[in-house]
């Protein structure tokens, strides 16, 4: 198989495992709906997903970088798999928690091994950018597929979310030709790396991703119950709503090459930024439901955008800890976010959903902020061709 058919195959891959993190937020309003819990524990359901995926990223990442252990990925995927399936077949809330906890763990194992193979496949950013594209697609597909799924069948039809994963073990697990020489050459352990890791805007950077997934995770949490609230949205439009929001990201990320090629990345993501800023206002202020659903989708686009350089950019500041990178900029840019949930939660119970989504509006300042600190690393002359990001 080519690099690139490869690295194809991996943002496919990528997307199966994906749809898992963005169906735990997306099954929040029918557990409000269904078991009566408040915000508070719906909130907590979001926190299991992440508490120890939080955790077990950096580990996984320096993992993949010392060691080559495949199986991870498929592994990962189908325990992501099996916790999100889970979540309609027990009653209480612990062993809901318990199952959206494993999920979060299979999801932290996927991300830096799946994220090395991409490496190796030769395709350089381009690939990445494949890649990063296929997870937002998955995550955007999660609460269209749960919106399917348990909008149409009920809560207790979740284990149905667990065949696109199954499927895709499936077909990661077919023995494939030996890859080509440009392959093979890229995954040799002699290769050398270029460049010299720079751990301080890496760290600032890692603030970036930290606060765009407090924001994107609250938004993923929150927003559908909001507008089921404000609007009267049954389950089924709310999951939906939440579709809008993460596929505009989702589809969004294809313009980030543009614009980091005309712009550079760190232009890219203050401007980002800045631009979510008013559209989460508009979306919290918006007075019908057709003008919060416009309003989501922008705000979706431009919280998309930043997404692959955060990955391309976190893997320029270290070329000798690839793995550790995307662990940080690809798994913890999710997983952080869903940590402050079940504050969220809380302030929502107490003060309402606009109250507590209105705190998020610090975030996107906060993000632009730290970004001010960040700047674009040394562009290669192959690069300089073809575009410095081309996620």
């Amino acid at each position: 198989m080519s690099g690139r058919r490869r690295a194809m195959a991996l943002a496919v891959e990528h997307g199966v495992d994906d749809l898992y993190q963005g169906a735990v937020p997306a099954l929040v309003p029918a557990l409000v709906a269904v078991r009566g819990w408040d915000l508070t524990r719906a909130g907590g359901i979001v926190l299991a997903a992440t508490v120890l995926s939080s955790v077990a990223q950096p580990v996984f990442g320096v993992l993949a970088d010392r060691r080559r252990v495949p199986g991870l990925r498929v592994i990962g995927m189908l325990t992501a798999a099996v916790g999100v399936g889970a979540v309609g077949l027990v009653d209480s809330y612990a062993a809901t928690w318990a199952a959206v906890l494993l999920s979060g763990l299979g999801v932290a194992a996927y991300h830096p091994e799946a994220a090395r193979a991409v490496h190796l496949t030769g395709t350089g950013d381009r690939g990445m950018g494949w890649f990063t594209v296929g997870g937002l697609a998955g995550f955007a597909a999660g609460p269209a597929l749960v919106g399917v799924v348990v909008g149409g069948l009920g809560l207790t039809a979740t284990p149905l979310l667990a065949l696109p994963a199954v499927g895709a073990a499936v077909v990661a697990l077919v023995p494939r030709r030996r890859p080509g020489p440009a392959v093979a050459a890229d995954a040799a352990p002699s290769r050398e790396v270029s460049g010299t890791d720079d751990w301080r805007r890496f760290g600032w950077l890692t603030g970036v991703v930290v606060t765009r997934s407090v924001l994107f995770y609250g938004l993923s949490t929150f927003l559908a119950v909001h507008l089921a609230i404000r609007f009267g949205f049954g389950p089924a439009l709310a999951a939906t709503t939440l579709g809008v929001f993460t596929g505009s990201g989702a589809v969004a990320t294809i313009a980030s090459s543009a614009l980091t090629r005309r712009f550079g990345r760190t232009a890219v993501l203050r401007g980002s930024y800045v631009a979510a800023l008013p559209l989460l206002a508009a979306t919290l202020l918006a007075p019908s439901p057709v003008t919060a659903l416009v309003a989501t989708a922008a705000l979706g686009a431009a919280l998309g955008v930043p997404v692959p350089v955060h990955t391309t950019l976190g893997q320029a500041y270290l070329p000798h800890h690839l793995g550790f990178a995307a662990a940080i900029t690809l798994g913890l840019a999710v997983s952080a976010g869903g940590l402050a949930s079940p504050a969220l939660g809380a302030l929502a119970d107490q003060a309402g959903t606009t109250v507590a989504l209105a705190v998020l509006l610090v975030c996107p300042v906060l993000a632009g902020l730290l970004a001010l600190a960040l700047v674009d690393p040394p562009t290669a002359p192959d690069d300089a061709r073809t575009g410095s990001s081309r996620a």
